[in-house]
């Protein structure tokens, strides 16, 4: 049986579930494109202002990580939430073009700042403990909350836009709030968490942004999986956003899947996908977190290459397994990176370099996944991004096996040097097989 956290953890995991529920949960997700319609923006214009939201979004990940790794990670999560009042509060007073942009570029200003330092924080506090083990758990449970209150919670958008077009922003806005004093009773790190003078300074901290950077790049040096282990993510990242953004509708369209049945399979996709991150033990008690992320993600992409020949029902059936396993694989692969780096003040800039190349193969995906619907090629999409995922994940599955080589040829000559009695034997063989 798992031992139950002390409390000051047991109070972070709380606080860190209520803040990634209220932070994510944007009631206007489901009306804006509408919002903008009816506030007069073209087509053009709306989709204007998302591409240069994922630009700017790409461009403020590591400035923002680097931001968080100087000022630390409570403060930083502090601004994000902030931020995020601001930008929602926009729309709702100021329902222009010059509105809706800057509400944009502040929304990638507050999920930036947010991205690398919510993550870094939970682990930190948690490895600061010893339980490090624990996070992939808090983590998927968070993740699940965030997608069962969307499920609560958008069905009723529509009436709330009735009594009030603005409504879903000032709602936004008052969950944003909610996030905030959610952040603002975080305690502090553990002091072995966090670098101290000495090595804050050895390390480069308290120095420009540029050192910072030459001492983050340093990081995969040390740590040979880190670079494999985040090209793993952007398989999973890659597959699951193009799926369930990009590809969903016109998957459902081509499949002859009627537009009103659309939100209810949506729906049965986010309930899968949170159930199944509430429950990441269940693969991880059947094999290694690493295998597990390989078979969830090659099922993803058989998934995808199946729905290339189903009917409609069937289609929205694999789209819930899809969801599933996406849901088993994020927080597991979050452990995974977070493992991998070695205790540095450089974490949040690191995960927000992982997230800025997630976000940027997604805008090559993108634009390919464009090229193909406008050939009418969606069965080919589906299969030729199955197979390119499978041929990416035997490549990193070499990378990672040629790492753990390495690292254990690293580790060899410092054992051999142990004096072996028992109890020492037995620990050096237990370092090994780390």
């Amino acid at each position: 049986m798992t031992p139950s956290l002390p409390p000051v953890l047991r109070r972070i995991v709380r606080l860190n579930n209520g803040f990634q529920l209220s932070f994510n949960l944007l009631w206007w997700m489901p009306v804006f494109y509408e919002y903008q319609r009816g506030s007069g923006l073209s087509d053009t214009e709306i989709f204007g202002i998302q591409s240069i939201y994922y630009l700017a979004f790409c461009f403020l990940e590591v400035p923002t990580g680097l931001v968080a790794d100087r000022i630390g990670l409570r403060r930083c999560l502090r601004l994000g939430a902030a931020v995020m009042v601001v930008a929602n509060v926009l729309p709702a007073v100021r329902a222009d073009h010059t509105g809706f942009l800057l509400h944009f570029l502040l929304l990638a200003a507050a999920r930036s700042l947010v991205s690398g330092a919510g993550s870094a924080y939970l682990y930190e506090a948690l490895d600061g403990h010893g339980v490090a083990d624990r996070y992939t758990q808090a983590e998927g449970s968070a993740r699940a909350l965030g997608l069962a209150a969307k499920i609560a919670c958008w069905p009723f958008v529509g009436l709330v836009s009735a009594v009030a077009v603005s409504a879903p922003y000032w709602l936004t806005a008052l969950s944003a709030g909610a996030s905030l004093v959610c952040v603002l009773a975080l305690p502090p790190l553990p002091r072995a968490a966090a670098p101290t003078g000495a090595e804050s300074s050895a390390a480069g901290v308290g120095h420009g942004p540029f050192t910072a950077l030459r001492g983050a790049a340093r990081v995969p040096i040390d740590s040979k999986m880190l670079v494999p282990l985040m090209l793993q993510g952007v398989a999973v990242f890659t597959l699951a956003r193009i799926c369930q953004v990009n590809l969903f509708q016109p998957l459902l369209l081509d499949k002859d899947v009627p537009v009103a049945h659309h939100g209810l399979v949506l729906s049965a996709m986010t309930l899968a996908e949170a159930v199944a991150a509430a429950r990441p033990g269940l693969v991880r008690r059947r094999m290694r977190d690493s295998s597990a992320v390989f078979a969830l993600t090659v099922a993803m992409a058989g998934v995808l290459a199946v729905a290339a020949w189903a009917t409609g029902a069937v289609t929205a059936g694999l789209l819930c397994v899809f969801a599933a396993a996406s849901g088993f694989c994020y927080p597991i692969q979050r452990q995974l990176v977070n493992e991998a780096i070695p205790t540095t003040p450089y974490r949040a800039t690191l995960l927000s370099v992982e997230s800025i190349v997630d976000r940027g193969v997604c805008a090559l995906a993108a634009m390919a996944t464009g090229a193909y619907l406008a050939a009418g090629r969606m069965n080919n999409l589906l299969v030729h991004s199955a197979v390119a995922t499978c041929v990416l994940l035997v490549i990193v599955a070499g990378a990672l096996g040629w790492a753990r080589r390495s690292t254990r040829a690293d580790q060899q000559p410092k054992t051999s040097a142990v004096p072996t009695s028992t109890g020492d034997r037995s620990a050096k063989s237990r370092n090994v097989r780390g």
